[in-house]
């Protein structure tokens, strides 16, 4: 690699150009030096503009190596300056990658789920993004989606809302670059979203195997505690913790998934686990056999839905599922719509491949995600799902 032999004495505090000078005659003990200095600059340079900490070394790697040639064929000169051209180079380098690179879109936008504006915005761009991550893209900007009623609430809800997005698509490392609102008796919320990732990379919720596991990374019962929130309902350690799940980007879930490498993948939302589950059964034309006991749910989500809170969506996909679905008789009726809720902001539904589903959960467990629960596998079939205890 870019180990050099050490020979002469050198002045550490000597300009970096000046080492290339002493390079270029023949000391490598020089650009050791070089390299030591520039290298995590130029590394942290490829990873911001990448989003993946294993590409941006890769990249980082191979300009120094097309320096060195650079200097071999002596197209770098003792007369040109050291940065500029490192970083010309480097460049010219994330050019070719974005040249290598396609891009994808999608566009969410939600009513409000929890009565904090700041949190709701936070909520509804994470809601957004998941779509990005689940696709294995990294997001890189966003417009905002905005419904209001202009003169019913006042202008600092609006702000706070939008706010909590932008801190959101701040932390995911894109940006907001526009955007457009309406006159809207209900506020409403969300971003167009678009992101990049190698067109022959792309994971899609129609590519699952048989033999595959199947790994989520969030816990269930959002549905039901945010209806319990609007009917005053839930407790306040529920709303929080509410809160933190959906406020939670899929970035880091994507990111570690990504470099495991997986089958298929899609984000658990408004279907519920069990309505986009089917989309990829029957997407991928395999079947697949989930085990109840294996599913993470938040806590309070099963003494609401015993209490009968749930919201009409949740019902709706369970009876979406009709037909499509198979309960083993111990599966409760409660436990059928827990299965079927609808989500705001879920977490990845995961297709892995069985010989490397133990690398996915260890990874995913030490990237600290709140969950990384291996559901159930993928089975034969045309569709069909069975639920077992």
């Amino acid at each position: 690699g870019l180990r050099v032999m050490v020979t002469g004495e050198l002045d550490l505090s000597e300009s970096d150009e000046d080492l290339m000078r002493r390079y270029l005659e023949g000391d490598e003990k020089a650009f050791e030096i070089v390299y030591g200095r520039r290298r995590a600059g130029l590394r942290r340079f490829f990873e911001r503009q990448c989003g993946s900490n294993a590409l941006g070394q890769e990249l980082a790697q191979e300009v120094w190596f097309k320096f060195i040639r650079a200097c071999q064929n002596k197209q770098y000169t003792a007369e040109a300056k050291f940065t500029t051209y490192l970083y010309r180079m480097a460049k010219n380098q994330l050019i070719d990658w974005y040249r290598k690179v396609g891009n994808v879109k999608t566009v969410d936008y939600i009513t409000p789920v929890v009565d904090d504006p700041y949190a709701c915005g936070a909520v509804a761009a994470a809601n957004s993004l998941s779509d990005i991550y689940a696709m294995g893209a990294r997001p890189i900007l966003a417009l905002n989606v905005v419904g209001f009623p202009a003169g019913k609430l006042p202008l600092r809800v609006l702000s706070a809302i939008l706010q909590g997005g932008a801190d959101k698509v701040k932390e995911a490392g894109a940006s907001i670059v526009g955007g457009h609102s309406i006159d809207d008796p209900e506020p409403k919320y969300g971003l167009v979203v678009t992101g990049l990732v190698h067109p022959k990379k792309v994971l899609t919720n129609a590519s699952a195997q048989v033999g595959d596991d199947l790994v989520l990374t969030k816990p269930l019962g959002l549905g039901i505690i945010t209806t319990a929130i609007k009917r005053e309902r839930a407790s306040p350690e529920a709303t929080d913790q509410a809160i933190r799940v959906m406020t939670l980007l899929n970035k880091t879930a994507a990111e570690v998934m990504v470099e495991v490498g997986v089958n298929a993948c899609t984000d658990i939302t408004g279907f519920g686990l069990l309505g986009h589950l089917h989309e990829m059964t029957s997407g991928s034309g395999v079947g697949a056999r989930i085990s109840l006991s294996a599913v993470p749910v938040l806590p309070e989500a099963w003494t609401l839905v015993k209490e009968g809170i749930c919201p009409g969506g949740t019902k709706r996909n369970l009876e979406a599922l009709a037909g499509k679905v198979t309960w083993a008789p111990e599966i409760t009726d409660e436990s059928q719509l827990i299965l079927c809720d609808a989500q705001t902001s879920g977490g990845l539904l995961i297709s892995v491949p069985k010989a490397k589903s133990a690398q996915l959960v260890d990874r995913l467990q030490a990237a600290k995600t709140l969950a990384a629960a291996r559901i159930g596998e993928i089975v034969a079939g045309t569709g069909q799902i069975e639920v077992i205890p």
